[in-house]
């Protein structure tokens, strides 16, 4: 069955080789010229991606990328804009989005982005671990339902957050360098920079470490990367 993407992009002529190319790739495609057309799609539609630019009119990307996540839509959202600042790509991946290119972008570049994406997602449904559930000490991650709890209760996580707990769960007690972080939660050569996993590994402390500068579960090795120590192991400094 293929591929269905949903194109938001409110520049004709970008959408339209975009949708052109896409079903020359065996994708099939629908195009949405803003933001309020996009999330009315994405509600009626069973699409499988959503390409998204953020500088459009009514709801930026952004926005419809927050508005989706907020009604727990786990769609994968690859964000395309001119915006190219390093805060601007963080912006992005915390707003929910699992990918962001800058244009003008190489359409061979998108085509490959867009193939990790999916490659990712067979990764995501099947699992080293032997349950859907990781649990360490009072706390729980639950990878089907994207539920966790932490400090403050029951909460729900991004698909990034997710991925990258499922990752650090699968090689618990090891130390993992950013880039192995980088290579399977985004999945290509050409990544964003490693103060994105830095950002969200706070973001997860702040989840499930009661005292975010003595981690006891999330543990920065300097120099090197981060351990997950399910167990609970004491550190004397983030």
């Amino acid at each position: 069955m293929s591929k269905r993407i949903l194109i938001v992009e409110d520049e004709e002529n970008i959408a339209d080789g975009l949708r052109l190319n896409l079903e020359a790739e065996g994708y099939e495609t629908a195009v949405a010229g803003d933001g309020n057309k996009a999330l009315n799609l994405w509600r009626q539609g069973d699409f499988d991606l959503i390409l998204l630019d953020i500088m459009l009119p009514g709801k930026d990307g952004l926005e419809v990328c927050r508005t989706i996540r907020k009604e727990a839509g786990r769609i994968p959202v690859l964000f395309l804009t001119a915006r190219d600042r390093e805060d601007d790509r963080v912006e992005g991946f915390l707003a929910g989005g699992d990918d962001y290119l800058t244009k003008p972008f190489n359409l061979q570049e998108l085509l490959l982005r867009v193939g990790a994406i999916f490659r990712r997602q067979v990764w995501y449904g099947s699992s080293k671990l032997q349950t859907d559930r990781l649990r360490f000490g009072d706390f729980w991650v639950d990878f089907k339902s994207y539920r966790a709890r932490g400090i403050e209760g029951e909460v729900e996580l991004s698909q990034k957050e997710c991925m990258i707990m499922k990752f650090l769960a699968e090689h618990a007690d090891e130390v993992v360098s950013r880039d192995m972080i980088l290579d399977a939660v985004w999945g290509y050569n050409i990544y964003p920079s490693n103060r994105t996993v830095d950002n969200f590994i706070v973001k997860l402390r702040r989840l499930f470490e009661t005292d975010s500068t003595r981690p006891v579960y999330l543990h920065t090795i300097w120099g090197t990367g981060y351990k997950f120590t399910p167990s609970g192991t004491k550190n004397e400094k983030a």
